[in-house]
């Protein structure tokens, strides 16, 4: 078959169609960087001149989302990249009638959207690029902390949902003008879509609807990536979302690559555990996972991953390893 570009071959893939080989993309967080829109670009665009992925996942700190709320954090060495919350708004209930919708193009929203500029100015049309948001829950989770999120949405679930308005219309709005600003679609991260936090009903009642609200808005998009959080998540719940992708833990959890490719329509995101194998294995055991990735899926309707993000410390030559993964195996 003759070699594709990026964009060929995820269209390919979203298609179920035959590819030249499967695509593979990793992502990873930037400490520090992630603070200065031109630092985040910078690092995003030097990560993926090194490994060449089939795409970008743009993913700034999970507080960008809230910040203009009033969360504030820390970078204190996390391997993930993650910040530690040092602020939250929410301290009691009447707390929540502070949070309205915010203006996208504003704050942290409004550098965030920067990032995408200088991304689409340095990629074009070569290399698709995604952004990272959180749904309502989610944000609701940053704002208040763990724990906390479930203890309001139980007890004051009117007050809440008021709030998962606001949230919702925020969302909303900077996926729209994230689309705009070149982005090939948006990574959703749901947090709450996992029995060990949620039953399917207060799912369907906290969690679904804005979900599907904050996807409409990303309807001109044509690679936009669920992502499902945690432990024992609702895989079949959120399967008939509207989206091109669905990216969870699955090697921590069922279901398997091969299982999911017959209970979502879309590509699978996944084959590889970010910390046992890319952070403390060795290159031959993440080619090994890999290959049991792609043998499941047979490097169709598949994009070879991590079940999250790529811890900061991963090993290059493990990385390395997981990008030449694909080269090595020829698609079914």
């Amino acid at each position: 078959m003759a070699k594709m570009n990026k964009r060929e071959r995820l269209m390919a893939a979203i298609a179920g169609q035959p590819v030249d080989r499967a695509p593979v993309a990793l992502w990873r967080h930037f400490p520090g960087d992630d603070h200065y829109p031109e630092e985040l670009a910078r690092a995003h665009l030097e990560f993926q001149k090194l490994y060449d992925f089939d795409f970008v996942k743009v993913t700034p700190s999970h507080n960008f989302c809230v910040a203009g709320w009033g969360v504030e954090e820390r970078y204190v060495g996390n391997n993930e990249g993650t910040c530690e919350t040092i602020r939250r708004p929410i301290n009691r209930p009447d707390d929540w009638l502070k949070i309205k919708p915010l203006d996208p193009t504003a704050g942290a929203l409004g550098r965030q959207l920067r990032v995408l500029e200088i991304l689409h100015d340095a990629l074009g049309d070569e290399t698709p690029f995604i952004q990272t948001i959180f749904n309502p829950p989610a944000m609701v989770k940053f704002l208040a902390g763990e724990r906390a999120d479930l203890i309001y949405l139980r007890q004051h679930p009117s007050l809440m949902k008021q709030v998962l308005e606001a949230l919702t219309e925020t969302v909303v709005r900077f996926v729209s003008e994230a689309i705009r600003c070149g982005a090939a679609g948006v990574f959703m991260s749901t947090m709450h879509a996992s029995y060990a936090l949620m039953s399917e009903a207060e799912y369907r009642d906290f969690g679904r609807p804005y979900d599907l609200r904050v996807l409409e808005a990303a309807r001109d998009g044509w690679f936009n990536v669920l992502h499902l959080h945690g432990e024992s998540v609702m895989f079949d719940l959120l399967a008939d979302y509207p989206v091109q992708a669905v990216n969870w833990h699955d090697r921590a959890g069922p279901p398997s690559l091969k299982d999911a490719l017959g209970r979502f329509p879309g590509v699978v995101i996944g084959g590889l555990a970010q910390w046992d194998t890319l952070l403390r294995g060795a290159p031959q055991d993440v080619q090994a996972e890999a290959r049991d990735a792609l043998e499941q899926t047979g490097g169709r309707r598949h994009v070879l991953g991590a079940g999250c993000v790529t811890p900061i410390t991963t090993p290059t030559c493990n990385i390395w390893a997981a990008r030449r993964a694909v080269e090595a195996f020829t698609p079914k």
